[in-house]
């Protein structure tokens, strides 16, 4: 049983290395980092040049509504956060999660909030 899970991780880890190995943001571009676990949410807007995070947004102090509201709201709120700083452009990392659910609410309500998705 534990060989299973060390290949889910290596093949989790693997995938993320191919998504994140094609895109690279800057200060004008940053990366949309999303990290998504059984009970939250995370997403940060990071300047790969500089290493700095310039924006962050997480679903931990909600507690009411459905998974794919709360990733909602941390777009929204994530999108407020990226406008203080400037943001207007962002590229997205996925890592090792399929584009749907929970992550393409999240991205989506980013976008609904004035963050555009570049490539």
């Amino acid at each position: 049983m534990k060989d299973v899970v060390k290949e889910k991780l290596r093949k989790a880890k693997r995938r993320a290395i191919r998504v994140r190995a094609k895109i690279s943001g800057t200060s004008a571009r940053p990366r949309l980092s999303i990290k998504r676990s059984a009970k939250h949410l995370y997403a940060q807007l990071i300047d790969d040049v500089a290493g700095k995070t310039l924006a962050a947004a997480s679903d931990t102090k909600l507690t009411a509504g459905k998974p794919l509201e709360r990733a909602g709201e941390v777009g929204k709120a994530l999108a407020e956060a990226g406008k203080k700083a400037g943001i207007t452009l962002m590229v997205v990392d996925r890592g090792s999660y399929k584009f749907h659910g929970r992550v393409k609410a999240l991205v989506d309500a980013a976008v609904e909030g004035g963050i555009s998705i570049t490539k």
